[in-house]
């Protein structure tokens, strides 16, 4: 049996979070709606068809949800050549690899944002997920159960994120998780979220490969 690896990639594996979090107030101020960016910075890793109700309100998703969401698009569109792995990446997926593993790339981006993602990871031959394969994104587990197909899931399971949200979808799929600070949240309510270990760094996380929590 095969044990999977379910590896949530912004935030986690690349460094994007404060890129999104500015592209979403600059979306949100294309309506005259200012909202501020830590509020932003603390729902990111949630998918955005949960974001805008979640920090504006029911009536912005309303009145201007998907055209929020283009806007979001646009503005984080120049920043995709500004994204860069984070430190110790690519090695965790190698090393994941060459324990045989599954390994999969569990993210709610756009397509060519992930496919993007791949090649900046040297992980071409990694599944992935992108926010065309399911209707709710994360907290929702569907994300996480459509990684599991892809990976032709064997064995146990554990799910590598930076959010609450990446342990919120990961218990919802009855699957233990652990996280990165990389995402900015901090250790504790990481662990109050679920979360059964925290790293600051994707290295470390390396070392501990073989005693990561699975279900």
């Amino acid at each position: 049996m095969t044990n999977t690896l379910v590896l949530d990639v912004d935030g986690t594996l690349v460094d994007t979070n404060y890129h999104h979090a500015v592209a979403w107030f600059r979306a949100f101020r294309r309506f005259d709606i200012t909202v501020p960016t830590w509020r932003l910075h603390r729902s990111i890793g949630m998918g955005g068809d949960k974001l805008v109700a979640a920090v504006a309100g029911d009536h912005v998703e309303r009145e201007h949800g998907d055209d929020i969401r283009t806007a979001w698009e646009a503005a984080f569109e120049p920043m995709l050549a500004e994204i860069r792995p984070l430190e110790g990446a690519h090695r965790l997926i190698a090393a994941a690899m060459e324990q045989n593993c599954a390994v999969v790339l569990a993210s709610s981006g756009k397509r060519h944002h992930v496919d993007h993602y791949v090649k900046l990871l040297d992980a071409s031959g990694v599944p992935s997920t992108s926010a065309d394969d399911v209707e709710q994104s994360k907290p929702a587990p569907d994300l996480i159960e459509v990684a599991l197909r892809r990976a032709d899931r064997s064995g146990r399971a554990v799910v590598v994120g930076d959010s609450v949200w990446d342990c919120e979808a990961a218990r919802r799929a009855g699957l233990p998780s652990v996280c990165l600070r990389t995402g900015g949240f901090g250790e504790a309510e990481l662990r109050d979220a679920g979360a059964s270990a925290v790293y600051e760094e994707l290295d470390e996380l390396r070392a501990d490969l073989t005693d990561l929590p699975m279900a």
